[in-house]
């Protein structure tokens, strides 16, 4: 027998077992808070599935434990009974709320800081974090070789654009119209040869910009060159002779109401420019193209 300093007696075996209780590491610190000692029951668990004395069994009931404990958490964070910034209760409460040691709680604890769920705090404890929210999509993702994709992506940005020639028609900045007429004029100018899309994607940019609402331009800058599917579609979008100028017209009518500061004028423009050219697509496709 030994004893303590504070004057209680222990067995040799239980001193020596105490000795080997070493928490696992890289997950000994995620609770940076003092423990009264009441969750550490002689009969926890070894803390290593590794070490020649745990038995197999213990060490599978552990981990039955652990993934049990992690589900639990995880679905009351995405339930929201814990949202982001909320505190987790501290080691000893989930020790004693889910009749677990404490090397489970640190086990499952740590699991979840691996997912990105939880996020510790150097001695505040462990706060669940912000969800990551992904993009919807990416344009790398269409394939704008397809009349379908094509289709789909002009009526997304009927949607947008209608509403940025609206705005752009009564906030445009003098500086704006300029760059809006500069955009207008390279597109005439390049009359459906090489570059023009290029320049076609930077007159609708810069009507979107002149929303001054920095959403639609960004939106459109994702886009990138699959705003514009011409040139992706190749000899798919053969068009009658006629096509550039109908283009070039629908432009400068769009433009022409932005710069009269007619809103309903600027955004029927884009409407026929940008249902026109869904109709045009709509052909080809019924053409087999």
């Amino acid at each position: 027998m030994t004893e303590s300093r504070c004057g209680c007696r222990r067995s040799a075996g239980a001193a020596a077992g105490a000795e080997k209780a070493v928490d696992p590491p890289g997950i000994s610190h995620l609770y940076d808070m003092p423990s009264d000692g009441a969750d550490l029951a002689e009969t926890d668990i070894p803390l290593s599935a590794d070490s020649p004395d745990t038995p197999p069994a213990a060490a599978k009931g552990r981990e039955s434990l652990v993934a049990q404990l992690c589900a639990s958490l995880r679905a009351m964070i995405e339930s929201g009974q814990y949202k982001p910034g909320d505190r987790l209760p501290s080691e000893a409460q989930l020790t004693r709320d889910h009749g677990v040691s404490r090397t489970v709680v640190r086990e499952a604890v740590a699991t979840l800081r691996a997912d990105g769920l939880v996020r510790p705090r150097q001695g505040a404890g462990i706060f669940v974090t912000e969800p990551e929210v992904s993009a919807p999509f990416s344009p790398l993702e269409l394939d704008m070789t397809s009349l379908p994709a094509v289709m789909e992506l002009l009526e997304l940005r009927t949607a947008i654009e209608v509403e940025a020639a609206g705005l752009a028609a009564i906030r445009r900045s003098p500086a704006q119209e300029a760059q809006i007429l500069d955009c207008l004029h390279a597109v005439t100018a390049a009359d459906g040869a090489e570059g023009s899309a290029e320049a076609d994607l930077a007159l609708h940019r810069a009507i979107a910009e002149a929303t001054n609402n920095p959403r639609f331009g960004q939106l459109l800058q994702l886009l990138g060159a699959a705003a514009i599917p011409r040139r992706s579609l190749g000899g798919a979008a053969s068009v009658p002779p006629d096509y550039i100028g109908k283009i070039n017209a629908e432009h400068e009518a769009i433009v022409n109401a932005i710069l009269d500061g007619d809103e309903e004028a600027a955004r029927t423009a884009m409407r026929s420019h940008l249902k026109g050219s869904l109709r045009r697509y709509r052909a080809l496709q019924r053409q087999g193209a």
